[in-house]
């Protein structure tokens, strides 16, 4: 059996430049909770988005094993256009996977590119256990891979919980086991986010 520990990032600084948010003081905080939860476990390899949240939410744990990361840009964020975090968006997006709004990716290209980057791990890691530094939006498209009923208010579900960690087994390439393990309930602060309440 191959283990997949999918770690959503903690909570990063709400700034414009996506690729380098770093996280905040309580998010660096928040990541030791991950570190906790699996430094009993054995951790074969650590792979991440390049995105700077993501990679230094799993670079104490990859450190206390050894481990040097590999990064993989099919794995980064959801490429956001005009207005790409308002909460009226990730409905929009999530009834039709197809739909972006300008200069943005939607959910199908995401998932693309993150489930090729899965299959590829997996084909090289195979019974393995393996601990991925991920994001909101690219982990729900991986879910929703693997249960097309995962839609917009699981995802909404999640969207506070960083860090947050969910583990995925796999038999050769089937998933047969889904466990969310731990998170921090963190309030989302994404650019351009809109009032919650008028969800």
């Amino acid at each position: 059996m191959t283990k997949v520990y999918f770690v959503r990032h903690a909570q990063p600084e709400p700034i414009w430049d996506d690729e380098n948010r770093p996280l905040t003081k309580e998010g660096k905080e928040d990541s030791k909770m991950v570190l906790d939860f699996l430094k009993d476990k054995e951790i074969d390899v650590f792979y991440s988005s390049p995105y700077k949240r993501s990679f230094d939410t799993i670079s104490d744990m990859a450190a206390f094993f050894g481990k040097t990361i590999i990064t993989d840009k099919r794995l980064r964020e959801r490429e956001h256009g005009i207005d790409g975090n308002q909460y009226g968006m990730f409905e929009k997006r999530w009834n039709d996977h197809d739909y972006h709004e300008e200069n943005g990716e939607s959910l199908r290209m995401v998932q693309e590119r993150n489930i090729a980057a899965l299959v590829d791990i997996l084909k090289e890691n195979k019974d393995k256990n393996i601990v991925i530094g991920t994001h909101g939006t690219a982990l729900s498209t991986i879910l929703n891979f693997y249960d097309p009923k995962f839609g917009c208010k699981d995802f909404l579900r999640i969207i506070d919980w960083m860090p947050y960690v969910i583990e995925l087994d796999f038999e050769g390439d089937e998933l047969t086991g889904v466990t969310e393990h731990c998170h921090v309930e963190k309030k989302f602060n994404g650019k351009n986010r809109a009032d919650k309440k008028k969800e």
